[in-house]
């Protein structure tokens, strides 16, 4: 049994935030034909129903994850984790399958701007933290070979071997990636706004519901925020 643990530090900055956190057992990641292509499609040509402003950044949920980043130091150019996705398929540029359990989380981003985090449950070293980096905490990205530690201020998630996640779940560690051979997954999903949150909980049900029916895992989904800030999961 592991903890998922948000610190006061965290709190602080974003305390009405509320966060999914979701176990996902017995996966088979491997069969490109699981999921129906027109999932990811459907939610690339929907886009415009999210985000049908121009500029970008005069959309409402771009708007309020831009504000959010001021809060918090962060590396030059990132955003919230969905911002890229949703600017690609409004350019024209669909977002491109790359494995069945992407391919459902990606469709879910893409139409509901929620953005969703996923690591290889069985690489996690101990608990998984949310909280503010003291500055320095050992992180690798996916696809570089280069140390690149947190900055101070940073809001990082993080195991007992080092960060997990910069910027929220802007970029994952290579350590924890995620893969078609990984059988048991953490994944997580911020709900910035208590507006939001009705949305969220009905886009995480969606998320669960079509892991099991298209990949034949079992998934669990739990509840983290300011009067519940710790998890068990295993």
């Amino acid at each position: 049994m592991s903890q998922f643990t948000v610190q006061p530090s965290f709190w602080k900055i974003f305390p009405d935030v509320k966060i999914a956190v979701i176990t996902v057992h017995n996966l088979d990641n491997h069969d490109k034909g699981q999921v129906p292509p027109e999932l990811l499609a459907e939610a690339n040509d929907r886009v415009d129903d999210l985000i049908p402003n121009e500029p970008i950044s005069a959309n409402p949920l771009i708007h309020e994850w831009r504000e959010a980043f001021k809060k918090f130091k962060t590396k030059k150019g990132a955003r919230f984790a969905v911002e890229n996705l949703l600017k690609r398929a409004k350019k024209g540029n669909p977002v491109r399958r790359i494995d069945p359990l992407v391919d459902i989380y990606n469709a879910i981003s893409l139409r509901t701007g929620f953005p969703i985090g996923a690591l290889d449950l069985n690489k996690i070293q101990g608990g998984i933290s949310l909280e503010v980096a003291k500055g320095g905490e050992p992180f690798t990205a996916i696809g570089e070979d280069e140390e690149d530690p947190a900055l101070p201020g940073e809001v990082i998630y993080r195991d007992d071997e080092g960060v997990t996640s910069r910027c929220w779940a802007w970029r994952d560690a290579k350590r924890v990636e995620a893969t078609d051979d990984s059988t048991d997954i953490l994944m997580y999903s911020e709900c910035l706004k208590p507006e939001w949150r009705e949305n969220h909980e009905r886009a995480m049900t969606e998320l669960t519901g079509n892991i099991e029916k298209y990949l034949g895992a079992v998934a669990k989904i739990q509840y983290v925020a300011r009067n519940q800030p710790m998890v068990t999961y295993k």
